[in-house]
């Protein structure tokens, strides 16, 4: 499920879930609230006011709110999912990257063994990744089953050069 239709859920619910899943959307995006009423012309104070009960978002905000989120996640051009175990993934601290003039989002899938992997593989480009980053023991598997690009980690390199290959290979 993408970030976007984690908070339209979320609204559907409740203001209370809404608050919530906006605190943990913003934060799994590395993004605090005065960054995201930058990138979304939402006011600052309005956002706190969301995020603290103090105010309930209108439609259009809602509205706003969840097309940035689309913009971030790279809902058009897709995300790049990456597939390693949870210490591996606890080491990337951004989840958006700069790769030449384009801002790509990192979505992170935990996998413990081949199975989670594979399934996490086959989730993640249902989920609209525009390429995939994953282990080697993996990758050739993935490769015969997706089609999107899928970048390897080589271990002991550096993680963020896979990601530069799958967003290469986007293009």
């Amino acid at each position: 499920m993408t970030y976007a239709e984690r908070l339209m859920r979320a609204a559907f619910i409740s203001d209370e879930k809404l608050r919530e899943s906006m605190k943990e959307v913003l934060s799994e995006l590395g993004m605090s609230a005065r960054e995201f009423s930058g990138i979304s012309a939402i006011p600052q104070s309005t956002l706190y006011k969301i995020m603290s009960g103090h105010r309930e978002p209108n439609i259009t905000t809602l509205r706003q709110i969840v097309r940035t989120i689309k913009e971030i996640e790279g809902a058009e051009t897709g995300f790049i999912a990456v597939i390693a175990a949870r210490p591996v993934l606890d080491a990337i601290k951004e989840k958006r990257m700069k790769v030449g003039e384009r801002l790509l989002v990192l979505r992170e899938y935990s996998a413990t063994n081949i199975e989670e992997a594979i399934v996490a593989a086959v989730r993640a480009e249902r989920d609209g990744a525009a390429a995939l980053v994953c282990a080697p023991i993996v990758s050739p598997t993935v490769e015969k089953l997706l089609s999107i690009p899928v970048a390897t980690i080589i271990p002991r390199e550096s993680l963020i050069r896979a990601i530069e290959v799958a967003a290469r290979k986007i293009e």
